[in-house]
């Protein structure tokens, strides 16, 4: 049996053993130990089991991934998160629907520090939700903002999943962070437009907040300083140069964790966020290890350059493979966590992406906004079943359909970053 068959089979084996619920870690694992056994001998995929974990864990540039981690958490602990909400929540006063934007710009803002989209939504939900309960919000309307507002988590820089992206194809990572840049803001501001037009089209959906004086919403700024005072010193220093991303992460870490000390953070509330990061990390690490190993099944059963000589075949534009990329990240994103299927289909994807010359930056944006729709569509929608955990007393189908206009939103930013890719390289020109 030829080696792209072997390849083409260790691939539907894959997804045999996630439709039976096998952790995707251990699932890619085992793929890619049989596999490269298959092709090449069970000693060289021995000694690769052995080999390819140290080189995961002892990468100098995954050290950021449990920094980033880290920020995230302490700055849920810590009460930065509840000041933040407090503070939009005050500059939005009186704005029909004031209350969700606030939670969008909430996630969007904590996002910046936290780089994670499944922390961003269960800490603003457990901030913003009751609130906008007591205001007699529409259910569905307030856990899909912040269903939506939480996958901004994986685009505004710092982002895992960027970061992974990043050294999963070789490329720089304060590259993909500064790309990250503008079409994350892109999504803060859609999404708060897309509250105001459904305000407008259902104004029974939610209530004016109380009006705020200029002089309160001025005050409420002070909520925010932490957050942008961590982010700038990250995004600029890394901008600048003055340090590597991997750098910038335990800056951003050494930061938050002196605001917690100062808020009074100590013992065992310091231990138990040090224990979270720890296991969140582990969960990350397991996975990447999993990907390595298939990644190297991937390289030697040559099935990516089969794809891209099949493609050739076809006469397809690069736009075209692109979007037929982009429509198998979607659909795979109804079944899949977004950091699994990311460090599953890069390493099948990006060969193909190298041979048709396509921008792997854009490419790189393009896809983490593909993947971040899927943290918000059925079946899965990991953030909906987030909050569905946060908020056991809201039923899934009402999330879903609050959740609904961020999708058709998401849809049309990805299509504006299709159509303008200046967008997402404004600041690599």
């Amino acid at each position: 049996m030829g080696s792209e068959a072997i390849g083409a089979i260790g691939l539907g084996l894959l997804l045999v053993l996630m439709i039976l619920r096998v952790p995707v870690a251990l699932t890619m694992l085992i793929v890619g130990v049989v596999g490269f056994a298959q092709i090449i001998s069970w000693d060289a995929a021995v000694a690769q089991l052995k080999t390819v974990p140290v080189e995961v864990l002892s990468n100098y540039s995954f050290s950021a991934v449990p920094m980033f981690i880290l920020m995230g958490v302490l700055a849920a602990h810590s009460g930065m998160a509840g000041k933040l909400f407090d503070s939009t929540r005050i500059i939005c006063g009186g704005w029909k629907g004031g209350l969700a934007i606030a939670a969008v710009g909430s996630c969007g803002i904590f996002s910046a520090i936290s780089g994670s989209s499944l922390a961003t939504a269960s800490t603003m939900t457990r901030v913003a939700l009751p609130e906008m309960e007591r205001y007699g919000y529409n259910r569905g309307l307030a856990t899909g903002a912040l269903a939506a507002g939480g996958t901004l988590g994986i685009m505004i820089p710092p982002s895992i999943a960027l970061l992974i992206y990043a050294i999963l194809t070789e490329q720089s990572v304060g590259d993909m962070f500064m790309a990250g840049l503008i079409p994350g803001l892109l999504g803060l501001v859609m999404y708060s437009l897309t509250i105001t037009v459904v305000m407008y089209l259902r104004p029974s959906l939610a209530v004016a907040g109380e009006p705020t004086a200029w002089k309160e919403k001025l005050l409420s700024l002070t909520g925010l300083v932490p957050f942008f005072g961590v982010f700038l010193v990250m995004i600029l220093g890394i901008y600048f140069g003055a340090f590597t991303p991997t750098e910038g992460a335990s800056v951003g870490a050494f930061a938050t964790l002196l605001y917690a000390l100062a808020k009074g953070m100590r013992g065992a509330q310091l231990w138990h966020s040090v224990q979270e990061t720890l296991a969140l990390s582990a969960v990350v690490f397991f996975m990447l290890v999993g990907a390595e190993t298939l990644g190297y099944f991937i390289s030697v059963s040559r099935i990516s350059f089969s794809i891209t000589d099949l493609l050739y075949g076809m006469d397809l534009t690069p736009i075209v493979v692109v979007l037929c990329i982009l429509a198998l990240y979607f659909v795979l994103g109804m079944f899949m966590d977004s950091i699994a299927m990311l460090v599953i289909t890069v390493p099948v994807v990006y060969p193909i992406i190298q041979a048709m010359g396509i921008d792997p930056v854009w490419f790189g944006i393009l896809t983490v906004l593909t993947v971040e729709l899927g943290l918000m569509t059925p079946p899965v929608g990991m953030n909906v079943f987030v909050i569905k955990a946060m908020a056991p007393h809201v039923g899934l189908g009402e999330i879903f359909k609050g959740v609904t206009p961020f999708v058709v939103s998401d849809l049309l930013r990805l299509t504006l970053l299709i159509l303008f890719p200046v967008l997402s390289t404004f600041f690599l020109l």
